[in-house]
């Protein structure tokens, strides 16, 4: 029996990448599971129930974006892609007075740029099929935190990024849809905390005496987070759904804390920083006078 149609889906190491692959393909569709190594792509391939396929693929590279592309290309032939997946992400997080301008560049090069970049070379087989481009972005790009500037900075610049697509690939049938999740169980919540204490290290002297305090307070949050956070299906059935409705939403706003973080996001910026800061003295179990205060005005307390 013929298969649904063939999809990329990048950043498949682990995660909520991992986790489409192995659905996707367990749904009969020909899944090429993007990884940067080999060992990587094997025990993906050793889970999966179907055809799926390891491309070894690192969003930031030019020539390993052109080689996946070509593979691709010979393996589907005039068929094209029924959808691509941009999944591939990091996060890297502190404050932004003292982040090496390199990480900041890094996190933008993976998060923002290697998604265009792919998206360019697989859009002649997307356009074939008049495939789907389904962009994994985030609830980040709807409010921010503080020390994840650079994270929530790449994901605002998703959003933008996947409102010209639709626009633009409209005219040729090729449809475009952005996941938000908010805390989802992967094990991105580690990593970023790997990374947090890597770039703490990188700090100069003094910067802990300033902003010592709000980086624990924010560690809670992330661990908080991670200990709350939704089973990485529902993101999976958002994919799905974007992949093969008939008439799929143009975002998808998945996880439990949605509603929270998407009313704050709309909150007038004073009121939305007060709230923000106080969530974030409780959780250091520090004073108010820690923590920067926002502008005067009315006293806002925050539940």
């Amino acid at each position: 029996m013929a298969h649904p149609g063939s999809v990329v889906v990048t950043g498949a190491s682990t995660g909520i990448g991992w986790a489409v692959s192995l659905r996707l393909a367990e749904l009969g569709y020909r899944v090429f599971a993007g990884v940067r190594k080999e060992a990587d792509g094997e025990s993906l391939r050793q889970e999966a129930a179907g055809q799926l396929y390891p491309l070894i693929l690192d969003v930031t590279d030019a020539a390993s974006i052109t080689a996946a592309a070509a593979q691709v290309a010979v393996a589907v032939g005039g068929t094209g892609l029924a959808g691509l997946v941009n999944n591939a992400g990091i996060a890297i997080t502190g404050p932004l007075e003292f982040l090496p301008i390199a990480e900041f560049r890094r996190e933008m090069e993976v998060n923002v740029t290697g998604q265009v970049a792919v998206t360019q070379a697989f859009l002649p087989l997307l356009r074939k099929r008049r495939g789907r481009i389904i962009n994994i972005g985030s609830i980040s790009g709807l409010s921010t935190v503080p020390m994840f500037g650079p994270y929530c900075a790449s994901k605002y610049a998703m959003e933008a990024v996947s409102d010209a697509l639709r626009m633009e690939l409209a005219p040729f049938g090729v449809r475009v849809a952005l996941l938000e999740p908010s805390s989802i169980a992967t094990p991105i919540w580690s990593k970023s905390l790997t990374e947090a204490d890597r770039l703490s290290s990188m700090m100069p002297p003094g910067a802990e005496a300033l902003y010592g305090k709000q980086i624990a307070a924010v560690r809670n949050l992330a661990a908080d987070a991670s200990r709350t956070a939704a089973p990485v299906e529902t993101v999976v059935k958002a994919v799905l759904h974007a992949l093969t409705a008939r008439r799929p939403k143009t975002r998808y706003l998945v996880g439990s804390k949605v509603p929270l973080r998407f009313i704050l996001g709309l909150l007038p910026d004073r009121l939305k920083d007060r709230l923000i800061l106080g969530q974030l003295r409780r959780l250091g179990k520090q004073s108010a006078a820690t923590l920067p205060e926002p502008a005067s005005g009315s006293k806002v307390v925050a539940e």
